[in-house]
Order: structure tokens, then C-alpha cells, then sequence
């Protein structure tokens, strides 16, 4: 790449009319629905905008459904709704499962999804500057076809936007290696609850100039301000993934095991933890065999990233092709596949399977990406997404089950997570709708009995807001509320989501 400062092919962005400027907007949401991309309550394809991925739905239709392409409209559409007194709900995906993106009736519903543009790719410093609504799938696909790597991963990818990622602090599947979306952020453009734009489009990683304001929006879920750009780290790109099922006795196996892991594997960039009950619903959705025929209990698959045919053929070592003849030794895989070898000889593992080609890899990612599908097979369930103490996992987990089988039964119990960071998820189901809250209940006990997180990855939203006590104390909660009616005063920004104000 011989620019320094890249923009996207044409062909490789979605067309954008260019927005007008702030002081030609119109200042009315009734003129303002006549001007801007909007859906009233009514047309066809409304329904979609009621709901996310949560299962909550809206009980009463918005006002309108404003798609704005630019940050002057987003502004202007904000200082419309104060004037008017009308409250907001913001929209990127609507993936989330904690109902944030659910409409209240009467809402301006603000979408995101058209500002879907690439707007710079710094080839030197390796950083991209894209709009909100750029989904998480398309940006990745096309800054790997410039050379670079967004390495955030998750199991929506194909659906959420950049900005609800930035607004949830998603984590995903690779927080072992790239940390969570808070350490991807470098900047921000950011709209506030009057309308004011607040540009902090920081290109570096260093700027120790004061309070690094863009932490306010990270993970806020759009209570404190709308997201509407962002400055997003690159890496360089790997040459491969290479990803090993191991199968493992008791949770003793599991942690000897990620110890060893991160510490052998350079490159280690994914440790997700599956339990039996969930490989066997995996298994049964996708129409597969399950993997080791279900004789273990727990099962990890890991991923190491590969640069090493650079490096090889930099500097080669014994052993390795000469003149050319043959590709160079993928040290990744290379040190991946002896790690195996030593956990199976020392018994820290029971079995492993190694992929064969990345069909069969993605074979084996399938299974830990199916929860979705899963999910449906189980309704009406709860989908937990909890951060444990490792040290504590196992007397949460055998606890929470027990207390759960005891009331229920009939219900399935499916445990997968990335247990690198502690992330543990717990999707049991069915239940009779009135029991849905003690469900609830139960288990966010059992999370405060051991100082854990009620939603590690996921956000509050609307769903998780009344257990929120659980693992923020009173004066946290209110110091949180304080910040809320300082910068929305008249909570006009997603009101009734993380805390009331």
C-alpha cells in the first residue's frame, strides 16, 4: 500500500449523499422526517425495528424511524427531540440480548445503519476511521484486503455495527490476545444529549492530555452520548489460524491447561471453553457428529495466529526447506502442535483433535457459534452472560446447577464461555414465562456470592437493569446516575436503560 491515508475503493463503499450542512437542517422531527431516510409506524418493514436479538419486543409502536447518513443529521435529529420534548432510542444492529435497542412508545427511533462507510485507512500507523453502522463483518473483510486486521470476533459479526460494539464494550472471542473493544477505541465522535458534537478523534495511543473522554461512551450503552465515528486499532494481518479441539476430564485439566497455554503459546488468541451438555445441543443442531463421541466433559477449543512464514524464511532454523523448494515451517502451527504433543504425554489434556483444513476448522468454530440456533430449540430460556472468578467457577457453576435442577428440572443447563477472561455463559431453558424473573434471581445471587459480574460482555440494557445492584453498590449506582443527568439531564438518551435518573 503506497498511500498513507487510504480511502476504500469505490466499488468497496456503499453509496452516501452527502449530508447537509447543520445550519441548513431542518429544526422540526416532522420536517425532519420529510427530509432524512424515515419509516413510519405502519410501513412493512417496521416490525424489525421493535425488537432485538433479546426477545424483547416494543409493546406500542415509535413515533418514526429516522436513518440519518452523517453526524450533522444525527445532531440534528437530537436537538429536534429536545426541542420537542421527545425521547430517543438509539439503534445500531440490534443484536444485543439486553434489550437496549427495544423502543419505548411514542420514541424517535435513531438508526444508524446507513452511516456504513470506511472513511480512512491509515496504512502507516494502522488505524481506520469508519462510521457507526459500519457492520462488524464488512469492516474486517475489507481492512483485511488492504493488508491489516480488525481483530475483534464475535458471534454476531455478520449483523452488529461498529458503534453498538463501541457502546457495549463487546468482547468477543479473541479478548485473550486484543483485549475487549475499549482497548480498540483510539477515538471518537461522539453527538450529546443538546445536539453538540464532541470530536475526539485521537489517532495515537498515547494522548495523556486529562480525562480521556471517550471512556464516557465506551460501554454506556448510548446513555451518555451517540456514537457516530471511530478510530479503530489495526494489526498486521495473520497469514493463518490454526485451531485444536482438546478434550478434558475436570475443571483441575482446564486451568492447568490455559496456564500452560498462555504461556507456551505466543500467539495464543482464542481459549473457548465448551461443557458436554452444550457440545451435545451444538451437535444435534448442526447435524454432526459430536466431537470425541461425548466421552468428555469439558472440551477447549484454542486458536493461534500465524505469522511465521515471514519469519521463517527470515530467519530459517534446522530442518526447514531450502532454496525455496518447499514452504517454510508455520512456526505457529509448528509450536501449537508439540504443545499438544507434551499436554497429551503429561496427561494435562485426554485427546485433541487437529483440524485437517480450515473446512474442518470452521467445522469446529461452528460448534461454538451456534448458540443462536440452540437458543430457539429452548424458549422461553435465559441467555446468562456472567464474569466469574476462575478461582470460583467451579463451586458457582456446581451450586448454580444444583439450585436450578432442584426448581426445575426439566430444563436444560448449557455452559460455554471464554474462560480466558472469565467470561462464563449459562443458557438454560425451557421455562414457563412467570418463572423467567426467579431464574433470573437465582443465578445473580449465586454471581454476587462470589463478586462476579452479572453481564460481562452483553451490557444491562432494559433486561438486566433491576439485578444491576448485584454487582454495583448503591453509591456506584447513584455516582452513575449523577454522571447520566449531568450530561442528559431530561434523559432523553435511551432513558430506562443501566439505571433510572
Amino acid at each position: 500500500m503506497n498511500d498513507a491515508v487510504t480511502p476504500l475503493e469505490p466499488s468497496s463503499r456503499p453509496a452516501m449523499a452527502k449530508a447537509p450542512e447543520a445550519a441548513a437542517m431542518p429544526d422540526t422531527i416532522e420536517a425532519l422526517m420529510r427530509t432524512l431516510s424515515c419509516l413510519r409506524p405502519g410501513a412493512d418493514d417496521v416490525a424489525r425495528y421493535l425488537q432485538d436479538d433479546s426477545g424483547l419486543k416494543a409493546d406500542a409502536p415509535p413515533y418514526c424511524i429516522l436513518r440519518p447518513r452523517g453526524t450533522d443529521e444525527v445532531a440534528a435529529i437530537v436537538r429536534a427531540c429536545r426541542r420537542e420534548g421527545r425521547k430517543l432510542t438509539i439503534q445500531g444492529g440490534r443484536t444485543g440480548l439486553a434489550g437496549g435497542a427495544v423502543p419505548d412508545a411514542g420514541d424517535v427511533v435513531l438508526s444508524l445503519e446507513l452511516m456504513d462507510l470506511i472513511e480512512h485507512l491509515d496504512a502507516v500507523s494502522g488505524t481506520a476511521t469508519v462510521q457507526a453502522g459500519m457492520v462488524l463483518e464488512n469492516l474486517c473483510a475489507a481492512v483485511e484486503a488492504q493488508g491489516w486486521y480488525f481483530p475483534m470476533d464475535c458471534g454476531a459479526r455478520a449483523s452488529c455495527q461498529i458503534g453498538g460494539n463501541v457502546a457495549t464494550n463487546v468482547g468477543g472471542n479473541r479478548v485473550l490476545r486484543y483485549g475487549t473493544m475499549r482497548e480498540l477505541v483510539l477515538g471518537l465522535e461522539v453527538v450529546l444529549a443538546d445536539g453538540t458534537v464532541l470530536t475526539m478523534m485521537n489517532q495515537g495511543l498515547k494522548n495523556n492530555t486529562g480525562l480521556d473522554l471517550k471512556h464516557l461512551f465506551i460501554g454506556t450503552e448510548g446513555t451518555l452520548g451517540i456514537v457516530t465515528r471511530a478510530v479503530l486499532r489495526l494489526f498486521p494481518k495473520p497469514e493463518r489460524r490454526h485451531s485444536a479441539l482438546v478434550g478434558l476430564a475436570d475443571f483441575d485439566q482446564l486451568t492447568a491447561l490455559l496456564k500452560a497455554a498462555r504461556g507456551r503459546l505466543a500467539t495464543l488468541s482464542s481459549f473457548e471453553v465448551m461443557w458436554r451438555e452444550y457440545l451435545q445441543a451444538a451437535a444435534t443442531v448442526t447435524r454432526r457428529a459430536e466431537p470425541f463421541d461425548g466421552a468428555y466433559p469439558i472440551c477447549v477449543l484454542l486458536e493461534v495466529e500465524s505469522f511465521a512464514d515471514r519469519e521463517a524464511s527470515a530467519h530459517p532454523q534446522p530442518g526447514d526447506a531450502a532454496n525455496g523448494d518447499e514452504a517454510a515451517v508455520d512456526r505457529a502451527q509448528a509450536d501449537l502442535h508439540a504443545f499438544l504433543e507434551s499436554c497429551l504425554d503429561d496427561g494435562t489434556v485426554l485427546d485433541a483433535i487437529l483440524p485437517q483444513s480450515q473446512e474442518h476448522a470452521a467445522q469446529l468454530w461452528r460448534l461454538r457459534d451456534t448458540i443462536g440456533e440452540i437458543l430457539h430449540t429452548m424458549a422461553p430460556y435465559v441467555a446468562f452472560d456472567i464474569g466469574i472468578p476462575l478461582a470460583l467457577l467451579p463451586d458457582f457453576i456446581a451450586r448454580t446447577r444444583q439450585a436450578l435442577a432442584s426448581r426445575w428440572p426439566t430444563a436444560q443447563r448449557l455452559l460455554f464461555g471464554h474462560l480466558g477472561d472469565g467470561n462464563l455463559h449459562l443458557s438454560t431453558g425451557p421455562y414457563a414465562p412467570g418463572d423467567l424473573e426467579a431464574v433470573e434471581s437465582l443465578v445473580y445471587r449465586e454471581v454476587e456470592r462470589v463478586g462476579g459480574s452479572i453481564s460481562a460482555e452483553h451490557g444491562i440494557g432494559r433486561i438486566k437493569k433491576p439485578f444491576l445492584h448485584h454487582s454495583r453498590s448503591a453509591p456506584e449506582r447513584e455516582l452513575m446516575a449523577n454522571i447520566r443527568r449531568l450530561l442528559d439531564p431530561q434523559a432523553r438518551l435511551n432513558p430506562g436503560r443501566i439505571v433510572d435518573v
